[in-house]
């Protein structure tokens, strides 16, 4: 019979969270380099270079890829011929042991994003402690760990259906991928549960996302079971739906499509449908009993020689001295790198701000945000000489009921963040003639190096929520939404499913 040491697989949870911190799986890293060698749409390709140079630059720095350094989700495959050294601490306490050392570890801070009472309070438990753990046992006498960060950007567009015996999965994914937005910062994959019941089939789709990217290995083989079939159907057809890198338009939307299946009911067929993303981080080990597990560093060479320049016509903006007109004049899918001072600001900041200006107490002392741009993003502390640490967007689209409030009643003048605004924002933009900015999903140390400084201004008990103010040199990010309201998210996907439609009508002659 193995032991196996407690210690030794406390330290490898530790280590393994660490290392996916700042280490992308090298699979995904070729299978964003092919996708960005072959694509066509200039924005697209854009924010595939920010996200190849951003994981060269986090491998190199150790230092997160994401300013969502995630929820911590663990598969543990037990052996029937295993016992433990020590039997003080049941598995889901060892995980979040090591899940707690991992994120307050002084090196490379993680953030800490897990909020328990999850209806009410929302206090950050300050570790990213509870894990969410799986349990398995299974024959042989070792230990398989699957571990995860997941960010919340590609989790929270997490789907799941019970559909008929007779319905068409692919039909359902084609149905519902384009209602997901770019929250979920693709190019990423897309995993599949098929089966059991619904709890079941969930837990299915996210263990899917722990295999390594393989699809065209397999299309170049030819599938042969009907998952296989599915995975090349759907990866084929999702592509053809032109949202692309960061939802912008382009030929890769997914790198690879994953798939486990169960036997089911006969009168069901539950399919859960989640999404990793371009902070794509998952690591794979065994314990054995000789130790705690050893992950290899991969060489960075193997990482590919990207550079991202910004063309001559790109408009550099100081946000000190901009002024409404100058807005005016910026169109959508035009690249512009900011300098200047900028405030921050996530959910809770505008759910608190809301509630002061209804309470009739007007904005927090020091705080002024008439003409200035307010940037979605809960940063991670800084270490060593760092004013900040990566500081990459969120998702905009949660902000948007707080958008006609914040236009109105605080005279912002334009917000940067992530993925796509709904249509009552665009009018709101169009309506107060402001501007919508999107940075870079899956690129946060990258974003992180043009912040100059930066200190917190009110709110501080919020943590990484606290509103900050930034200053910035030459920032990159694109017009998203421009004062007329003309909105990339909806043109650049339209645009290139039409352009992928006819290349394939031309092939197809």
């Amino acid at each position: 019979m193995t032991v196996i040491r407690q210690q030794d697989f406390i330290d490898s949870i530790e280590d393994a969270l660490q290392f996916i911190s700042y280490y992308h799986p090298l699979d995904y890293v070729k299978a964003v380099e092919q996708a960005y060698l072959k694509e066509e749409s200039q924005a697209a390709k854009d924010a595939m270079a920010q996200i190849l140079i951003n994981s060269r630059m986090s491998a190199e720095g150790k230092r997160p890829l994401c300013q969502d350094t995630g929820i911590v989700t663990c598969f543990v495959k037990i052996g029937m011929g295993v016992s433990w050294d020590k039997t003080d601490m049941t598995v889901q306490q060892m995980v979040d042991e090591g899940t707690r050392r991992a994120y307050l570890n002084p090196d490379n801070p993680l953030r800490a994003s897990i909020v328990e009472d999850p209806a009410g309070a929302r206090k950050n438990t300050k570790d990213n402690t509870p894990a969410v753990v799986h349990i398995d046992t299974v024959p042989g006498d070792k230990i398989e760990v699957m571990i995860a960060a997941k960010g919340g950007g590609s989790e929270n567009k997490s789907k799941m259906v019970m559909l008929n015996p007779s319905d068409d999965i692919v039909e359902w994914v084609l149905k519902t991928l384009p209602t997901m937005g770019a929250g979920w910062c693709p190019p990423g994959m897309l995993g599949l549960g098929i089966g059991g019941t619904a709890e079941k089939a969930a837990v299915l789709a996210k263990e899917s996302l722990m295999d390594p990217v393989d699809i065209q290995e397999l299309i170049e083989r030819g599938p042969q079971t009907t998952d296989e079939k599915l995975r090349v159907e759907i990866y084929e057809r999702v592509n053809k739906l032109g949202i692309g890198a960061q939802g912008l338009g382009g030929l890769t939307t997914v790198v690879d499509v994953k798939i486990k299946s169960v036997p089911t009911h006969a009168a069901s067929k539950p399919v859960a449908m989640i999404p990793n993303c371009a902070a794509t981080r998952h690591a794979h080990f065994y314990l054995d009993g000789s130790g705690p597990a050893e992950l290899k560093a991969p060489k960075l060479e193997e990482w590919p020689q990207v550079t991202w320049e910004v063309s001559e016509n790109t408009r550099r903006v100081n946000m000190d001295e901009v002024t409404k007109e100058d807005i005016k004049e910026w169109k959508v899918g035009e690249t512009v790198l900011l300098s200047g001072k900028m405030l921050t600001g996530r959910d809770a900041a505008h759910k608190r701000i809301q509630t002061m200006l209804d309470n009739g107490e007007g904005l927090p002392e020091g705080v002024d945000f008439n003409g200035k741009f307010i940037y979605y993003v809960g940063p991670v502390d800084a270490v060593g000489d760092e004013v900040v640490g990566p500081a990459g967007p969120t998702t905009a689209t949660r902000m948007d009921k707080f958008t006609d409030m914040m236009l109105e009643k605080t005279g912002i003048a334009g917000m940067i963040g992530k993925a796509e605004r709904g249509p009552a924002t665009v009018e709101s933009i169009a309506k107060h003639q402001s501007v919508y900015l999107m940075a870079v999903g899956g690129a946060a140390y990258l974003v992180s190096k043009a912040i100059k400084k930066a200190r917190v201004v009110a709110f501080e008990d919020l943590g990484m929520e606290a509103i900050y103010e930034f200053e910035v040199e030459d920032m990159p990010v694109t017009v998203a939404v421009d004062s007329t309201g003309a909105n990339a998210h909806q043109t650049g996907p339209a645009i290139w499913k039409a352009k992928i439609a006819e290349l394939d009508e031309v092939l197809s002659k």
